[in-house]
Protein backbone atom coordinates (compact mmCIF):
# COMPACT_ATOMS: atom_id res chain seq x y z
CA UNK A 1 0.00 0.00 0.00
CA UNK A 2 1.59 3.60 -0.85
CA UNK A 3 0.83 4.41 2.44
CA UNK A 4 3.71 1.70 4.01
CA UNK A 5 1.00 1.00 6.79
CA UNK A 6 -2.02 -1.58 6.66
CA UNK A 7 -3.83 -0.33 9.93
CA UNK A 8 -5.64 3.10 10.89
CA UNK A 9 -7.78 4.92 13.41
CA UNK A 10 -11.16 5.00 12.55
CA UNK A 11 -14.37 5.01 14.65
CA UNK A 12 -16.38 2.30 14.54
CA UNK A 13 -20.16 1.22 15.50
CA UNK A 14 -20.82 -2.44 16.34
CA UNK A 15 -24.27 -2.19 17.55
CA UNK A 16 -26.73 0.66 17.49
CA UNK A 17 -27.61 3.27 20.06
CA UNK A 18 -26.55 6.37 21.43
CA UNK A 19 -23.55 8.63 20.38
CA UNK A 20 -21.58 5.84 23.05
CA UNK A 21 -21.25 3.01 20.56
CA UNK A 22 -18.95 5.70 18.61
CA UNK A 23 -15.74 3.78 19.07
CA UNK A 24 -12.40 5.22 17.92
CA UNK A 25 -9.57 1.92 17.27
CA UNK A 26 -6.46 2.56 16.24
CA UNK A 27 -6.06 -0.95 14.66
CA UNK A 28 -8.65 -1.02 11.92
CA UNK A 29 -7.43 -2.31 8.62
CA UNK A 30 -6.53 -0.07 6.22
CA UNK A 31 -9.09 0.42 2.84
CA UNK A 32 -7.30 -0.23 -0.59
CA UNK A 33 -9.21 1.26 -3.32
CA UNK A 34 -10.57 -1.42 -6.27
CA UNK A 35 -11.83 -0.77 -9.73
CA UNK A 36 -13.07 2.42 -10.55
CA UNK A 37 -12.22 4.06 -6.56
CA UNK A 38 -9.55 6.35 -4.49
CA UNK A 39 -8.09 5.77 -1.50
CA UNK A 40 -8.56 9.66 0.41
CA UNK A 41 -6.24 10.40 3.05
CA UNK A 42 -8.51 12.45 5.14
CA UNK A 43 -8.34 16.16 6.68
CA UNK A 44 -11.92 16.61 7.70
CA UNK A 45 -15.64 15.01 7.19
CA UNK A 46 -18.68 16.59 7.87
CA UNK A 47 -21.14 15.64 10.66
CA UNK A 48 -24.44 15.09 9.45
CA UNK A 49 -27.67 14.59 11.57
CA UNK A 50 -29.25 11.76 9.08
CA UNK A 51 -25.85 10.11 10.84
CA UNK A 52 -26.91 9.97 14.16
CA UNK A 53 -30.48 8.67 13.18
CA UNK A 54 -28.64 5.54 11.10
CA UNK A 55 -26.46 5.09 14.33
CA UNK A 56 -29.24 5.18 16.48
CA UNK A 57 -31.17 2.23 13.90
CA UNK A 58 -34.14 4.40 14.40
CA UNK A 59 -33.36 5.31 10.01
CA UNK A 60 -34.44 3.74 7.28
CA UNK A 61 -31.23 2.74 6.04
CA UNK A 62 -29.50 -0.18 8.48
CA UNK A 63 -25.67 -0.82 7.34
CA UNK A 64 -24.10 -4.37 8.24
CA UNK A 65 -22.40 -3.96 11.79
CA UNK A 66 -19.45 -3.31 12.29
CA UNK A 67 -19.40 -0.07 10.08
CA UNK A 68 -17.74 3.77 10.17
CA UNK A 69 -19.88 6.24 9.40
CA UNK A 70 -19.30 9.34 7.28
CA UNK A 71 -19.70 10.66 3.93
CA UNK A 72 -18.64 13.89 3.54
CA UNK A 73 -14.61 13.82 3.30
CA UNK A 74 -12.45 16.50 2.31
CA UNK A 75 -8.47 15.35 1.83
CA UNK A 76 -6.29 14.55 -0.58
CA UNK A 77 -5.70 11.25 -3.28
CA UNK A 78 -3.55 8.88 -1.43
CA UNK A 79 -4.28 5.83 -4.18
CA UNK A 80 -6.34 4.96 -7.03
CA UNK A 81 -7.81 1.67 -8.41
CA UNK A 82 -7.59 0.25 -11.97
CA UNK A 83 -9.53 2.66 -14.39
CA UNK A 84 -9.61 5.92 -12.77
CA UNK A 85 -7.96 8.60 -14.54
CA UNK A 86 -9.17 11.59 -13.93
CA UNK A 87 -7.84 11.69 -10.35
CA UNK A 88 -4.03 10.79 -9.23
CA UNK A 89 -2.07 11.15 -5.91
CA UNK A 90 -1.71 14.11 -4.42
CA UNK A 91 -5.14 15.83 -5.95
CA UNK A 92 -7.29 17.96 -2.90
CA UNK A 93 -10.79 16.29 -3.44
CA UNK A 94 -14.38 16.18 -1.44
CA UNK A 95 -17.11 13.74 -1.66
CA UNK A 96 -20.45 13.16 -1.03
CA UNK A 97 -20.37 9.81 -0.36
CA UNK A 98 -17.94 7.27 1.02
CA UNK A 99 -17.58 3.40 0.48
CA UNK A 100 -15.73 2.36 4.02
CA UNK A 101 -16.10 5.71 6.04
CA UNK A 102 -15.14 9.03 6.49
CA UNK A 103 -14.96 9.15 10.36
CA UNK A 104 -11.71 7.93 9.67
CA UNK A 105 -7.90 8.79 8.45
CA UNK A 106 -8.24 6.95 5.43
CA UNK A 107 -11.32 6.16 3.34
CA UNK A 108 -12.34 4.57 -0.06
CA UNK A 109 -14.73 6.25 -3.01
CA UNK A 110 -16.16 5.56 -5.97
CA UNK A 111 -14.28 8.22 -8.20
CA UNK A 112 -17.87 9.63 -9.28
CA UNK A 113 -18.65 10.76 -6.10
CA UNK A 114 -15.37 12.65 -5.51
CA UNK A 115 -14.76 15.84 -6.87
CA UNK A 116 -11.67 18.03 -7.44
CA UNK A 117 -11.23 20.85 -4.08
CA UNK A 118 -10.66 24.61 -5.10
CA UNK A 119 -7.65 26.05 -3.78
CA UNK A 120 -10.58 28.87 -3.06
CA UNK A 121 -11.44 26.25 -0.34
CA UNK A 122 -9.69 25.13 2.91
CA UNK A 123 -10.52 21.41 3.96
CA UNK A 124 -12.92 21.68 6.43
CA UNK A 125 -15.32 23.67 4.37
CA UNK A 126 -14.91 20.97 1.47
CA UNK A 127 -15.94 18.42 4.01
CA UNK A 128 -19.04 20.62 4.78
CA UNK A 129 -20.20 20.88 0.47
CA UNK A 130 -20.98 17.28 0.18
CA UNK A 131 -24.44 16.27 1.99
CA UNK A 132 -25.46 19.92 2.60
CA UNK A 133 -25.28 21.57 -0.73
CA UNK A 134 -26.76 18.38 -3.01
CA UNK A 135 -29.55 18.03 -0.74
CA UNK A 136 -30.20 21.82 -0.96
CA UNK A 137 -30.01 22.08 -4.76
CA UNK A 138 -32.27 18.73 -4.85
CA UNK A 139 -34.75 20.00 -2.70
CA UNK A 140 -35.15 23.57 -4.40
CA UNK A 141 -34.62 22.65 -7.73
CA UNK A 142 -35.50 18.99 -8.65
CA UNK A 143 -37.76 18.55 -6.16
CA UNK A 144 -39.37 21.75 -5.29
CA UNK A 145 -38.98 23.48 -8.82
CA UNK A 146 -38.22 26.90 -7.38
CA UNK A 147 -37.90 29.82 -9.94
CA UNK A 148 -36.13 32.94 -9.62
CA UNK A 149 -38.53 35.66 -8.42
CA UNK A 150 -40.34 33.37 -6.36
CA UNK A 151 -40.44 33.30 -2.69
CA UNK A 152 -38.29 30.27 -0.18
CA UNK A 153 -38.46 29.91 3.37
CA UNK A 154 -35.53 28.13 4.85
CA UNK A 155 -36.24 26.45 8.53
CA UNK A 156 -33.33 25.91 10.73
CA UNK A 157 -31.23 28.35 8.06
CA UNK A 158 -28.01 28.32 10.14
CA UNK A 159 -27.33 24.86 10.05
CA UNK A 160 -25.00 23.12 7.18
CA UNK A 161 -28.18 22.10 4.83
CA UNK A 162 -29.44 25.50 5.42
CA UNK A 163 -26.70 27.86 4.82
CA UNK A 164 -26.49 26.35 1.37
CA UNK A 165 -30.09 26.48 0.36
CA UNK A 166 -30.06 30.08 0.89
CA UNK A 167 -26.74 30.78 -0.86
CA UNK A 168 -27.99 28.37 -3.61
CA UNK A 169 -31.25 30.35 -3.73
CA UNK A 170 -29.82 33.79 -3.59
CA UNK A 171 -27.50 33.14 -6.74
CA UNK A 172 -30.56 31.98 -8.58
CA UNK A 173 -32.37 35.11 -7.78
CA UNK A 174 -35.33 33.62 -5.49
CA UNK A 175 -36.33 35.81 -2.42
CA UNK A 176 -35.13 33.92 0.88
CA UNK A 177 -36.53 33.77 4.17
CA UNK A 178 -34.91 32.04 6.82
CA UNK A 179 -35.47 30.88 10.23
CA UNK A 180 -32.74 30.76 13.06
CA UNK A 181 -32.71 29.90 17.15
CA UNK A 182 -30.09 32.34 18.17
CA UNK A 183 -29.11 36.03 17.32
CA UNK A 184 -25.51 34.63 16.24
CA UNK A 185 -27.79 32.27 13.72
CA UNK A 186 -29.43 35.04 11.98
CA UNK A 187 -26.66 36.81 11.70
CA UNK A 188 -24.68 34.20 10.05
CA UNK A 189 -27.66 33.44 8.03
CA UNK A 190 -28.12 37.51 7.04
CA UNK A 191 -24.46 37.52 5.86
CA UNK A 192 -25.08 34.02 3.60
CA UNK A 193 -27.89 34.88 1.34
CA UNK A 194 -31.13 35.33 3.58
CA UNK A 195 -32.96 38.86 2.68
CA UNK A 196 -35.25 38.32 5.78
CA UNK A 197 -34.38 36.48 8.80
CA UNK A 198 -37.14 35.48 11.87
CA UNK A 199 -36.41 33.92 15.17
CA UNK A 200 -38.04 30.81 15.44
CA UNK A 201 -38.09 30.87 19.38
CA UNK A 202 -40.76 33.34 19.50
CA UNK A 203 -43.80 32.43 19.61
CA UNK A 204 -45.35 34.68 16.92
CA UNK A 205 -42.41 34.01 14.71
CA UNK A 206 -45.04 32.57 11.70
CA UNK A 207 -47.13 35.59 12.15
CA UNK A 208 -44.04 37.78 11.53
CA UNK A 209 -43.25 35.58 8.62
CA UNK A 210 -46.73 35.59 7.30
CA UNK A 211 -46.98 39.69 7.28
CA UNK A 212 -43.81 39.97 5.69
CA UNK A 213 -45.06 37.67 2.68
CA UNK A 214 -48.53 38.91 2.17
CA UNK A 215 -51.56 37.41 0.86
CA UNK A 216 -49.18 35.71 -2.12
CA UNK A 217 -47.34 33.54 0.94
CA UNK A 218 -44.23 31.57 0.77
CA UNK A 219 -43.51 29.29 -2.70
CA UNK A 220 -41.13 27.11 -1.01
CA UNK A 221 -40.23 25.88 2.15
CA UNK A 222 -37.27 23.80 2.94
CA UNK A 223 -38.32 22.32 6.24
CA UNK A 224 -35.76 20.76 8.96
CA UNK A 225 -37.87 19.74 11.51
CA UNK A 226 -41.00 18.72 10.09
CA UNK A 227 -42.70 17.32 13.00
CA UNK A 228 -42.53 20.33 15.05
CA UNK A 229 -43.21 22.86 11.85
CA UNK A 230 -45.35 21.22 9.18
CA UNK A 231 -49.07 22.10 10.00
CA UNK A 232 -47.61 25.64 10.43
CA UNK A 233 -46.22 25.22 7.19
CA UNK A 234 -49.39 24.44 5.66
CA UNK A 235 -50.56 27.73 6.44
CA UNK A 236 -47.49 30.18 5.43
CA UNK A 237 -48.05 28.68 1.67
CA UNK A 238 -48.64 30.05 -1.57
CA UNK A 239 -51.17 28.89 -4.14
CA UNK A 240 -49.33 25.78 -5.39
CA UNK A 241 -47.11 26.11 -3.12
CA UNK A 242 -44.24 23.47 -1.48
CA UNK A 243 -43.54 22.14 1.47
CA UNK A 244 -39.76 20.00 1.36
CA UNK A 245 -39.28 17.87 3.96
CA UNK A 246 -35.47 17.69 4.51
CA UNK A 247 -35.46 16.55 8.25
CA UNK A 248 -38.03 15.23 10.73
CA UNK A 249 -37.48 13.55 14.16
CA UNK A 250 -40.95 11.71 14.79
CA UNK A 251 -44.61 12.46 13.88
CA UNK A 252 -46.85 15.35 13.40
CA UNK A 253 -50.54 15.98 13.01
CA UNK A 254 -52.15 18.06 10.13
CA UNK A 255 -54.86 18.98 8.36
CA UNK A 256 -55.20 17.73 5.10
CA UNK A 257 -57.45 20.55 4.26
CA UNK A 258 -54.97 23.21 4.49
CA UNK A 259 -53.00 21.29 1.57
CA UNK A 260 -56.46 21.55 -0.96
CA UNK A 261 -57.18 25.37 0.08
CA UNK A 262 -54.22 26.06 -2.09
CA UNK A 263 -53.71 22.59 -3.80
CA UNK A 264 -50.15 22.65 -2.19
CA UNK A 265 -47.50 19.65 -1.85
CA UNK A 266 -45.93 18.08 0.65
CA UNK A 267 -42.40 16.70 -0.64
CA UNK A 268 -40.15 14.33 0.73
CA UNK A 269 -36.24 14.83 0.01
CA UNK A 270 -33.58 11.71 -0.26
CA UNK A 271 -30.13 12.73 -1.44
CA UNK A 272 -30.24 8.89 -1.57
CA UNK A 273 -33.19 8.73 -4.30
CA UNK A 274 -31.01 10.87 -6.53
CA UNK A 275 -30.09 8.86 -9.77
CA UNK A 276 -26.73 9.21 -11.03
CA UNK A 277 -27.88 12.21 -14.01
CA UNK A 278 -29.19 14.14 -11.02
CA UNK A 279 -26.14 14.39 -9.07
CA UNK A 280 -24.28 15.04 -12.04
CA UNK A 281 -26.44 18.51 -12.14
CA UNK A 282 -25.95 19.00 -8.87
CA UNK A 283 -22.14 18.55 -8.92
CA UNK A 284 -22.43 21.15 -12.38
CA UNK A 285 -23.89 23.61 -10.45
CA UNK A 286 -22.00 23.23 -7.25
CA UNK A 287 -18.57 23.37 -8.84
CA UNK A 288 -19.26 26.30 -10.84
CA UNK A 289 -21.05 28.20 -7.77
CA UNK A 290 -17.49 27.18 -6.14
CA UNK A 291 -15.83 28.89 -9.16
CA UNK A 292 -18.17 32.04 -8.75
CA UNK A 293 -17.52 32.36 -5.44
CA UNK A 294 -21.04 32.07 -4.33
CA UNK A 295 -20.54 29.05 -2.42
CA UNK A 296 -19.11 29.72 0.68
CA UNK A 297 -19.63 26.46 3.28
CA UNK A 298 -19.56 28.09 6.88
CA UNK A 299 -17.61 26.18 9.24
CA UNK A 300 -19.23 25.57 12.61
CA UNK A 301 -18.02 23.46 15.88
CA UNK A 302 -14.88 21.41 14.90
CA UNK A 303 -14.14 18.37 17.11
CA UNK A 304 -11.02 15.67 16.88
CA UNK A 305 -11.76 12.42 16.16
CA UNK A 306 -11.51 11.77 19.66
CA UNK A 307 -14.36 13.73 20.71
CA UNK A 308 -17.05 12.33 17.81
CA UNK A 309 -19.54 10.93 20.65
CA UNK A 310 -19.43 14.46 21.93
CA UNK A 311 -20.27 15.76 18.42
CA UNK A 312 -23.09 13.43 17.94
CA UNK A 313 -24.70 14.41 21.45
CA UNK A 314 -24.21 18.28 20.50
CA UNK A 315 -25.41 18.12 16.78
CA UNK A 316 -28.54 16.79 18.28
CA UNK A 317 -29.05 18.61 21.45
CA UNK A 318 -27.50 21.99 20.61
CA UNK A 319 -29.56 25.04 21.25
CA UNK A 320 -28.78 26.41 17.78
CA UNK A 321 -26.85 25.65 14.62
CA UNK A 322 -23.96 27.90 14.12
CA UNK A 323 -22.15 26.22 10.45
CA UNK A 324 -21.37 23.10 9.58
CA UNK A 325 -20.51 20.48 12.40
CA UNK A 326 -16.88 18.66 11.17
CA UNK A 327 -14.35 16.05 12.68
CA UNK A 328 -11.01 17.16 11.98
CA UNK A 329 -9.08 13.93 11.58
Amino acid sequence: MATGRNVMRAVRVSEFGGPEVLKLLSDVLLPSPKENQVLIKVHACGINPVETYIRSGTHARKPALPYTPGTDVAGVIEAVGEHVTVFKKGDRVFTNGTISGGYAEYTVAAADTVFPLSDKLDFKQGAAIGIPYFTAYRALFQKGCAKPGETVLVHGASGGVGIAACQIARAYGLKVLGTAGTKEGMNIVLRNGAHKMFNHREADYADKIQEFAGVQGVDVIIEMLANVNLATDLKLLSSGGRVMIVGSRGPIEINPRDTMMKESSIIGVSLFCATKKLMHECEAVLLAGIEADWLKPVVGPEYPLEKVAKAHENLINSSGALGKMVLLI
